[in-house]
């Protein structure tokens, strides 16, 4: 076994390996004090007999490397580890271990990588910043924002451009190619020799037009804390959505208060610069605020983000959901809207909802645009 493979596993087995490993040298070493400066704070360790070195908290004295500052830890991270390890570090910082300078000291928000994580850890720690820290914040807000609206529109223009129909087509586009249709109409041309089709004949399908009516979209979002990811992308989907036609927005933030967002839609930086994270949740009050929006129930869709835990009056909920559908509403009661799209959620409340007619799933901002679309151009 080589010197980089006995170091490698040297760092995945911990400091107790060292006699059978050897010790680490140059980077090696530099990533794996980084990663005890992390990871030494998990309070398993202390159970299960080994000592932690995170942060120097209880550290024992010696002649060792002096402890890291944040500071200092995330120049090492930038310079060791690729982008990809750097941002999971950076959100164990923030999320695990509840390392705030991260987002609340300006030497340290100068070098930090911008993520969506680190998007929640600002929204959820903003009013402890100065504002000349806030400034530098709001360009991790500014920037993360930017890169989740490119992806986002995107997907959004794809699901209100048209449904493919089975129908063949004669104009040939990119978007519209049929794959299947076409290796099935030239698989005469197959040439064994090269293991490749000659595609002499490709098809493509056609597309409908939408037809669209004016619809509302009013998206009631839960501000509480465990809900910063969902906050961000319906920020973001909001303002994709915004404009298009046939489609009437609007954003509604909440938690044991209503705040109508609708006029800050167009600059999610700002919107989100607003959000309060945290505090209790009355989602009765929201979806009661939400229903005085309605203009034509049977052109309407209700988006509920939230984790349903109800802090309000739950059977007022139940009343007004079962309303909202009884009068020809679509409601989504959507327990996440993010990328990962996996939620943790009170499923006794959310089934009751289901019960009296609402859909209630998680969904990714893609496939609630594409949801959209689909229901506005029927």
């Amino acid at each position: 076994m080589s010197d980089s493979d006995l170091q490698r596993w040297r760092l995945i087995l911990g400091s107790s390996a060292e006699k059978h490993t050897g010790g680490l040298s140059g980077d090696a070493a530099g990533r794996d004090q980084a990663l005890s400066w992390l990871y030494g704070r998990d309070p398993e360790l202390a159970k299960r007999g080994i000592r932690g070195d995170g942060g120097g908290a209880g550290k024992e004295g010696g002649d060792g490397p002096s402890a890291l500052t944040t500071v200092d830890w995330l120049d090492s991270v930038h310079r060791l580890f690729p982008k990809e390890t750097i941002e999971r570090l950076q959100r164990d910082a923030v999320e695990r271990f509840e390392i705030l300078d991260i987002v609340t000291d300006p030497t340290v928000l100068e070098r930090v990588e911008p993520s969506p994580s680190l998007l929640s850890a600002v929204l959820r720690t903003k009013h402890l910043m100065n504002p000349d820290v806030l400034a530098l914040a709001r360009k991790i807000v500014e920037k993360v924002i930017r890169d989740l609206m490119e992806k986002l529109r995107t997907e959004v223009r794809q699901s209100f451009t048209g449904t493919r129909a089975r129908r063949p087509s004669r104009f040939k586009q990119a978007r519209n190619f049929d794959f299947r249709s076409t290796i099935r109409a030239n698989l005469g041309h197959y040439q064994p020799e090269e293991r490749r089709i000659s595609i002499e004949q490709p098809r493509f399908f056609s597309r409908t037009q939408r037809s669209l009516d004016q619809w509302q979209l009013i998206l009631l979002a839960d501000q509480s804390g465990s809900m910063a990811g969902s906050v961000i992308h319906t920020a973001v989907t909001a303002a994709c959505l915004w404009g298009l036609p046939g489609l009437k927005t609007h954003l509604i933030a909440f938690d044991t208060s209503v705040v109508d967002l609708t006029d800050d839609v167009t600059d999610p930086v700002e919107l989100l610069m607003k959000v309060q994270l945290g505090g209790g949740t009355d989602i009765a009050k929201a979806v009661q605020y939400g229903a005085g929006v309605v203009e034509n129930p049977r052109r309407t869709i209700v988006a509920l983000i939230t984790d349903f835990y109800e802090g309000g009056d739950e059977g007022q909920l139940i009343r007004s959901v079962r309303k909202l559908v009884e009068q020809g509403t679509v409601v989504l009661g959507l327990a996440a809207l993010d990328e990962d799209a996996q939620p943790d959620y009170n499923r006794d409340t959310a089934q009751r909802l289901a019960n009296v007619g609402a859909h209630v799933g998680a969904m990714t901002p893609g496939e609630l645009a594409n949801f959209v679309a689909e229901r506005i151009g029927r």
